[in-house]
């Protein structure tokens, strides 16, 4: 039986917004003085967004799955289909993370992955 949490929506609104910046920031020539401020809110997000955060008890994390292979069977994505094939998938298009809900040794997904995956043939 699969845990579920509730999370506030401005939590999982502001993680999806700095990921927007971050692969925005990525695609600039000279993204080295954004990517310090995109890394900074990241640590933020991941360490001190709740208070007890920075004691390492509880927190949230987010995942780029970008690049990662893809098949059904995979529950931290939800997946739109390029092309015919459903053979050798691949992940080619993230438009929202994984995020991650941590407390302690235990992590809970609370928003899965929304992507766009294609053959590794059709690349």
């Amino acid at each position: 039986m699969s845990e579920q949490i509730k999370v506030a929506k401005i939590y999982l609104d502001m993680i999806n917004q700095v990921f927007e910046i971050e692969k925005k920031a990525a695609g600039l020539r000279e993204p080295n003085s954004i990517q310090r401020n995109v890394n900074r809110l990241r640590e933020m997000i991941e360490q001190d967004l709740l208070p007890a955060a920075a004691e390492g008890q509880h927190g949230f994390i987010y995942h780029n799955p970008l690049g990662e292979n893809y098949n059904i069977t995979r529950t931290d994505c939800e997946a739109s289909i390029a092309g015919e094939s459903t053979e050798n998938l691949v992940i080619t298009e993230v438009i929202k993370p994984i995020i991650r809900y941590c407390n302690g040794p235990v992590n809970i997904i609370v928003q899965k992955a929304v992507v766009v995956v294609k053959s590794k043939g059709s690349l």
